[in-house]
């Protein structure tokens, strides 16, 4: 672990980390807490993270772009596949990988796996970021910081905690050091560069998680179909936006699991999911939802390519 150097006053600097990890590290709850926004969607499901999703840090100093990646993982799909190498060809542009390990966890295989890794990408610097240190004892904390301080000489070592925001100065100073002297790469305003329709269909599909059996979630793709803006009211307030969405599955099976006894479930996914989608936007949403059944679309080209992946 080196000592960073202070940033001289009045230098501007800007450019890419990307958090990786086993699934469930907390790479996106991460992202959130240092943009101060929500910009992924979070569950205790693997591979809830399917694109790379740009989070945009300000600071008076400098910009911090985070690229939210899937987790690194042997892939038994299409889709698994090109998620791996979305992954790959991220983390080949970033200029630091911040290596995320639970505090509450000791490492495993798929930690060593993924350090391994990170071999084939000696452009980036390497952080090491111990994450959940809220749930873990200093004794844990401790044990967990010299394990990973023997895989390698990172360029620095952070314990933080998302959730209580305990050390998110730190590793946002610590990042910041690392970034090369640069412009601004974004608007001050920018939080992210995903899409409106993007983002809503990600809301929808973390909904749709929420309580599904373990097998299902890797099966769940969401869209937005169409959406249809109402007139104005008298007092010039934006009228409803009219939301209409689909739930993919691959199986009969799945699509009634999701839309539950009586339509109650895909009646409480469309609840949840549209208080999000009308938090993010600001304002009263109408959202209709349909669940669909598209055969095997993990492993289909043409399928995966109309779902956007």
């Amino acid at each position: 672990m080196t000592d960073l150097a202070v940033q001289p006053e009045g230098e501007f600097r800007a450019g890419f980390v990307s958090f990786v990890g086993r699934p469930n590290v907390g790479k996106s709850t991460l992202t959130n807490a240092l943009v101060g926004e929500k910009i992924a969607i979070t569950s205790p499901k693997p591979q809830t993270t399917r694109r790379a999703i740009r989070g945009i840090a300000h600071r008076p100093d400098g910009q911090l772009i985070i690229v939210d990646t899937p987790g690194i993982h042997r892939p038994r799909t299409l889709l698994g596949e090109r998620l791996n190498a979305l992954v790959e060809s991220t983390l080949g542009d970033v200029d630091v990988i911040g290596f995320c390990v639970p505090a509450t966890e000791k490492l495993g295989p798929g930690d060593r796996f993924i350090n391994d890794r990170l071999e084939d990408f000696p452009r980036a610097k390497k952080v090491a970021i111990l994450t959940k240190v809220d749930e873990a004892s200093q004794t844990e904390i401790i044990d967990q910081l010299t394990r990973l301080g023997e895989l390698r000489e990172w360029d620095a070592v952070v314990p933080v905690s998302a959730l209580t925001n305990e050390q998110l100065d730190v590793l946002s100073d610590v990042l910041l050091g690392l970034m090369p002297l640069s412009p601004p790469l974004y608007d001050s305003e920018d939080t992210t560069d995903e899409g409106e329709d993007d983002r809503i269909a990600e809301l929808i599909r973390e909904a749709a998680l929420d309580g599904v059996r373990d097998e299902l979630p890797h099966s769940l793709a969401a869209t937005v179909d169409d959406r249809v803006e109402r007139e104005a009211d008298e007092n010039g307030e934006p009228g409803l936006l009219e939301l209409y969405a689909s739930l993919y599955v691959e199986r009969d099976s799945q699509k009634g699991i999701v839309i539950g006894k009586g339509g109650s479930r895909l009646r409480d996914v469309g609840e949840r999911a549209r208080h999000e989608i009308e938090a993010l936007l600001g304002r009263r949403v109408y959202l209709s939802l349909r669940v669909k059944v598209l055969k095997e679309w993990q492993r289909d080209p043409k399928a995966l390519g109309r779902l956007g992946f």
